[in-house]
């Protein structure tokens, strides 16, 4: 069965290119994204790496950890980094697992086999710090990903969880958010005491706490 948001993510002994890691010792208290690749040496895989590592700073602001994969050996893994850097101008700073017995592919379900059944297909795992998955999106292997999209992601995530709001489409740092149906209005009175425009009763819509 497919992991599921909620659940726990495994936990797993991998190399990777800083190392031998237990992941859940790695992930400590820390939100974590770890996200697959299909195959060293691929040309949108390369175009990925190297906008995750620009955005180091970003992702440390959030308190995130960033795990890739490959299906690939470690020394493959260093080899391509080199390809990184010379072409994207910057060097995967975040460990790379190793995967080439496919054992976490296999545990985290990123291979589908009505797509590849060897190649991994484009996962991305949001995990929190109590290492429950709380997004999930697939990629066909043609497609690369949107990470500023990622980053949107665990901005809600992270708002969200603190405060009783939901965020609304397209939302951005700083735009208004929605009360939560299940607030009362009494309730909700408490938290925003500045008032909030309600369009509907179910659509309360309130400045970003």
């Amino acid at each position: 069965m497919a992991l599921q948001l909620g659940d726990e993510a495994p936990d797993f002994t991998a190399q990777t290119t800083q190392g031998e890691i237990h992941f859940h010792d790695w992930l400590g208290g820390s939100w974590a994204v770890l996200f697959s690749h299909p195959k060293d040496f691929t040309p949108v895989c390369t175009t990925e790496l190297g906008y995750t590592a620009k955005l180091k700073d970003k992702f440390a602001d959030r308190g995130v950890k960033v795990i890739g994969l490959s299906v690939d050996a470690v020394g493959d893994h260093e080899k391509w980094s080199d390809d990184i850097e010379a072409t994207q101008g910057t060097r995967p700073d975040f460990p790379v697992i190793a995967d080439d017995n496919r054992k976490v592919a296999d545990l985290y379900g990123m291979i589908h086999p009505n797509a590849s059944d060897t190649l991994t297909v484009r996962s991305v795992f949001i995990i929190d710090p109590a290492k429950k998955i709380r997004t999930t999106i697939t990629y066909p292997a043609s497609t690369g990903r949107n990470f500023d999209e990622i980053l949107r992601v665990i901005d809600s995530l992270q708002l969200t969880d603190k405060h009783k709001v939901a965020t609304p489409v397209n939302w951005q740092q700083g735009d208004d958010v929605i009360i939560v149906p299940a607030l009362s209005n009494e309730e909700a009175a408490k938290l925003f005491p500045d008032g909030w425009d309600e369009q509907r009763p179910y659509l309360r819509v309130v400045k970003q706490p």
